[in-house]
């Protein structure tokens, strides 16, 4: 497998995609044999927004690959403001063998990886979050032998999340349905991109505000309604009465005879989710998604500095 980068879903092609998540899926089973795998690397970690799962799922999973990972937080600034990015991009450069990014930009992604002369991973912007649609295909993959028969609702807010899952679900051939209310879909752009892909694999792909059409689904995936950083707005109240009705909860899961329920967290409970489905283990898979981004990132790593 050739990767230069890792920094939007579209750039990889079924065939990669695919190895990363039996990659991944090796070294979860097998970590012994990868416990070398990054033996004297380093890997600059930029965090421009807060994390839990990324930061952790990094940091620990580069050091279970004999690596060191290195966190660079928010006392440094917004990328392209204290210093510009084709700097910053050329000083790490200089140390480390690796950028994990995660950015408000993705013009901040595509300047680091310009201006990089090592490797650079897309740990989450405002159009993918690629390392979370890889590793919940790793989690579904986990579940359903043959990705090409699966069908994958997801419900909310259209976001990086969204955006991700459905360009790789186009890409692998999954049947993806992109249910948001009117007014908070995805963007244009990412949609016809996802349509082109789906046409080429032969998926179906579908968006729609009407949620009564919701077909038969295996697989239901939500996310927060609000994004991070937004709680506090002013309409929160009006967003949540708009959002009301796409709450995934066990009348839902049960009418569209999904066997698994996603989330990649952190969830905002009785809004997006109920308490109850995102507890209940014969559904829900959330905490399995949030250790498969440590085997995810971990193949995405592997594959860039170690060859395989």
């Amino acid at each position: 497998m050739t990767l230069s980068n890792f920094l939007a879903d579209e750039l990889q092609n079924k065939q990669q995609i695919l190895q990363l998540i039996e990659l991944a899926k090796t070294i979860k089973n097998h970590p012994a044999d990868y416990a070398n795998a990054l033996q004297g690397k380093s890997v600059a970690m930029i965090f421009e927004k807060p994390s839990l799962r990324t930061h952790v799922s990094f940091d620990i999973g580069i050091a279970k690959l004999g690596g060191h990972a290195l966190y660079l937080g928010q006392q440094n600034g917004k990328l392209g403001e204290r210093e510009r990015v084709s700097d910053y991009a050329k000083n790490l450069s200089c140390y480390a063998d690796a950028i994990v990014a995660r950015v408000f930009s993705h013009d901040s992604i595509t300047g680091l990886a310009e201006h990089a002369s090592v490797p650079v991973v897309n740990a989450l912007c405002d159009l993918y979050h690629p390392c979370q649609g890889l590793a919940d295909f790793v989690t579904i993959s986990e579940h359903f032998d043959d990705l090409s028969k699966v069908k994958l609702a997801y419900l909310g807010d259209g976001n990086n999340v969204s955006n991700s899952l459905m360009i790789i679900a186009a890409i692998l051939g999954v049947d993806f349905t992109l249910v948001c209310p009117a007014g908070h879909g995805a963007q244009q752009a990412m949609i016809d991109k996802a349509q082109a892909l789906a046409s080429e694999s032969g998926s179906k792909f579908m968006v729609t505000s009407d949620i009564t059409v919701l077909g038969q689904q295996d697989v239901i995936y939500t996310d927060t309604w609000i994004s991070m950083g937004n709680e506090g707005a002013q309409n929160k109240a009006a967003l949540l009465e708009t959002f009301k009705p796409f709450q995934v909860n066990h009348d839902l899961v049960n009418k569209v005879g999904a066997s698994k329920v996603m989330h990649c967290q952190p969830a905002h409970l009785e809004e997006e989710i109920t308490t109850a489905l995102f507890d209940d283990e014969n559904y829900s898979v959330v905490f399995q998604q949030a250790e498969n981004r440590m085997w995810a990132q971990n193949a995405v790593l592997v594959s860039l500095l170690a060859g395989v």
